[in-house]
């Protein structure tokens, strides 16, 4: 029945540890030898995400940047991208410097920053991301970039986030990723409208897609797919929409749905 699952990668697909597990490696390799279109949906920069694609044997598109930017592993042919419109980046930028607020941007692939301290460093760190500190970076926002991120304390950017989306308009897309980054996208940079372009793209209904996630920035996707899994490690309130809650990714929960829902098989 389905034909397509898209897989969120941090605290989904790998571990605690950074790792696919070989049970969950051998799961993937079973559901794409099916015929089952297997991609990755991510709020990584492409540069990061199709390293574990690589490494998981997936040959197809990828969601990267939470839909902004959809790019092929074989031939690196970008199939959908959505920048930031250009007036609402620079409203961001205003804003943070105003605020003195930690922002970053990602031009050409690359992380830039204005300015190294901690909070660049843990971002950077956690999946060996390298940066690019460039203090004219009023030059940078006027370029296109798929995604901003601030970083703060969580109930900061809780407090700010409306205040963000009524600066910033219709036109862009502001989520969570994990508690304490608020990414800014295109309106239509979300994991939803990727997932529905990946499902265009190979010919394949919504009702015949899985998507699999743990955080809020998942919610789209998990809305738009015909079977909806939230991880047993997710957030209460993602795990509140999803049509299934599977294991959670220190317990190979993307493997569980890969059993039960392709194979029909009870583990």
């Amino acid at each position: 029945m389905y034909k397509l699952i898209a897989i969120d990668i941090d605290d989904t697909l790998i571990n605690d540890d950074k790792e696919v597990t070989p049970a969950t490696q051998q799961a993937l390799e079973e559901a794409i030898a099916a015929g089952v279109v297997v991609t990755l949906a991510t709020g990584r920069a492409y540069s990061s995400a199709q390293a574990i694609a690589r490494q998981t044997g997936l040959n197809v598109p990828i969601i990267t940047y939470q839909g902004a930017y959809v790019k092929n592993l074989l031939d690196e042919k970008v199939l959908y991208e959505r920048y930031l419109p250009l007036d609402a980046a620079s409203k961001l930028f205003d804003y943070c410097v105003e605020h003195d607020l930690h922002l970053q941007t990602y031009i050409d692939d690359k992380l830039y920053s204005r300015e190294e301290n901690q909070k660049l460093i843990d971002y950077t760190s956690l999946n060996n991301t390298e940066y690019f500190i460039e203090p004219d970076f009023a030059k940078l926002v006027a370029q296109p970039t798929p995604k901003m991120l601030i970083i703060d304390e969580p109930d900061y950017l809780d407090e700010i986030a409306p205040v963000l989306r009524k600066l910033l308009g219709p036109t862009v897309h502001v989520t969570k990723s994990k508690p304490n980054f608020l990414e800014f996208m295109h309106a239509e940079g979300t994991k939803g409208h990727a997932l529905k372009f990946i499902a265009r793209h190979f010919g394949c209904g919504l009702e015949q897609t899985i998507a699999i996630g743990d955080s809020w920035n998942d919610h789209e996707m998990l809305e738009a797919a015909g079977l909806g899994v939230a991880m047993g490690n997710a957030i209460p309130a993602l795990k509140q929409i999803a049509d299934y809650v599977t294991r959670s990714n220190n317990g190979d929960g993307v493997k569980h749905v890969i059993d039960k829902f392709i194979f029909n098989r009870e583990a």
